[in-house]
């Protein structure tokens, strides 16, 4: 199996990683951490999310930290948005691209964001054509892509179907997102195995959780099937406030460390 010769990394720590931290962290920090990994050479950064305050308490200044932050040519700040006034908020402060996320647990849909999946996604192609509409570009999230805490194994018949409604919305990429970091590299193969024979490599995604130390594994694993964009944050911060035990995402640093050392061209320092 040939390995891709660059990786592009998702650095999310800004927003999957912040909103898991139960003290707020000031604008200025926020602003400070964007700032300077604009200057390692990622080009996507997540800035933040337009949900409701009472739900993403450290969110609430999502609009502030776009207006204050230093925007690096030919990089992207997305922010993720779960319906049409967090679209119309992005929109307000100039983002550019927007993010959205389902899950392919029936439950786990049921509990974070209160909606079947079916009843997600067709909120979403609201969202979605209205972000088309003012030529904002879309990224695709999926939960619970292996294993869910409260289902179970999950088939990627399940994932391959949520996968391809969100491209069909206009998202030009799929991150597969494995939320309580239980899986191992052979569940990952298996799920990409299945989604490739219908959607492109280049549109998928990976995301990987650490909670059984498998995260750096799933990426490899990932690799070797063709898969080139990685989302990883900054020192491992994150989790899942919705996934009890979900440990932290695999950290940027690590991913980084071992594609340098497969001689994968990332353009980070």
């Amino acid at each position: 199996m040939t390995l891709p010769t660059h990786v592009k990394l998702v650095e999310v720590g800004p927003r999957d990683g912040l909103q898991n931290e139960s003290k707020i962290v000031p604008t200025e920090i926020k602003v400070e951490l964007i700032n300077r990994l604009s200057r390692t050479g990622l080009r996507v950064i997540e800035a933040g999310s337009f949900v409701s305050p009472k739900w993403v308490p450290q969110m609430a200044d999502t609009a502030s930290v776009l207006a204050e932050i230093n925007r690096t040519e030919n990089a992207s700040y997305p922010v993720l948005v779960p319906n049409m006034r967090g679209l119309h908020d992005a929109r307000a402060a100039r983002a550019k691209e927007i993010a959205v996320f389902a899950a392919a647990s029936e439950t786990f849909s049921r509990k974070n964001i209160n909606a079947s999946i079916d009843e997600s996604l067709a909120r979403y192609q609201e969202v979605c054509d209205a972000a088309r509409a003012h030529e904002m570009t879309i990224r695709g999230y999926i939960s619970c892509v292996i294993w869910c805490p409260y289902e179970g194994a999950i088939r990627p018949e399940a994932v391959l179907h949520v996968a391809e409604r969100l491209l069909s919305m206009g998202c030009y990429e799929v991150s597969l997102g494995e939320t309580i970091g239980k899986a191992t590299p052979g569940e990952v193969q298996r799920l990409i195995a299945t989604l490739v024979e219908r959607i492109p490599r280049d549109m998928l995604a990976v995301h990987f959780h650490d909670t059984y130390g498998q995260a750096l594994a799933n990426v490899f694993a990932a690799l070797q099937l063709g898969i080139a964009t990685v989302d990883s944050s900054i020192a491992g911060l994150g989790g899942c406030p919705y996934a009890p035990g979900a440990t932290g995402n695999v950290a940027t640093e690590d991913v980084l460390y071992m594609l340098n050392g497969l001689s994968i061209h990332t353009g980070v320092d």
